[in-house]
């Protein structure tokens, strides 16, 4: 099963320094046909304007990674953790039992992102943060590991739970396939920019894909593509 979720039918809130679209029901807006996706609760597709941003806030048991798209980001917590992440590269929090945490986009430019919540594999557990660097020339023509709750994945920043967030470039008119292997899984393809097709469905910069039921996937770039994929249970 492969289904479309266009851009325009997301949900939307625009508080003036943020403008967010929701993937799933998020904050105010709910639909009862988008909770999750097997353990993917959250895809937050965020808009921050310079000098604003998240002011400090909690959470618990969740594995939070945020994906930068343009601008940067920069993470304070109540663990003592401050960082700034930047485009195309990936933090990830393991709120655990509890962290406090503000996130501000200290540029002078918008900043764009996905933030991307996973229901972890087990409740509690010590709180953690990291970010690291994903250069886009090692993720051309495949899919690279950036996140990840799965065995020997060693090169990705680290999750609790039995997923994976993934990223590729894709050129013009090349295609990578995804072996899926578990029919059971849920996947959910986002290209951050270009177009593509899955199969037989085409989708947009920014619009949804929600797939299971296959235990392969092939993606084509229609225009030169850049895409965040979710393996989830």
């Amino acid at each position: 099963m492969i289904e479309l979720r266009p851009f325009n039918s997301l949900g939307a809130a625009n508080h003036g320094w943020l403008d967010a679209r929701h993937h799933f029901s998020f904050a105010s807006y709910h639909d009862p046909a988008r909770i999750h996706w097997g353990n993917l609760r959250v895809w937050n597709d965020d808009t921050i304007a310079p000098g604003t941003g998240f002011p400090t806030h909690p959470h618990e048991d969740m594995e939070i990674i945020t994906y930068v798209r343009t601008g940067a980001i920069t993470h304070t917590d109540s663990m003592g953790n401050e960082g700034r992440t930047k485009a195309g590269d990936v933090q990830v929090m393991s709120a655990g039992t509890g962290v406090r945490h503000s996130e501000f986009n200290r540029e002078d430019e918008d900043t764009t992102l996905f933030q991307i919540w996973i229901i972890p594999d087990e409740r509690g557990g010590q709180p953690s943060w990291g970010a690291k660097q994903f250069p886009k020339d090692d993720r051309a023509g495949s899919f690279i590991p950036l996140a990840s709750g799965i065995a020997n994945d060693n090169d990705a920043l680290k999750i609790r739970t039995n997923a994976r967030v993934l990223g590729a470039t894709i050129k013009a008119g090349e295609s990578v396939t995804y072996d899926i292997g578990d029919a059971s899984r849920h996947l959910y393809l986002v290209p951050a920019t270009g177009k593509i097709r899955v199969d037989d469905v085409e989708a947009n910069a920014r619009d949804g894909v929600a797939i299971t039921q296959l235990e392969q996937v092939t993606i084509t770039a229609l225009e030169d593509s850049e895409v965040v994929l979710v393996d989830a249970a």
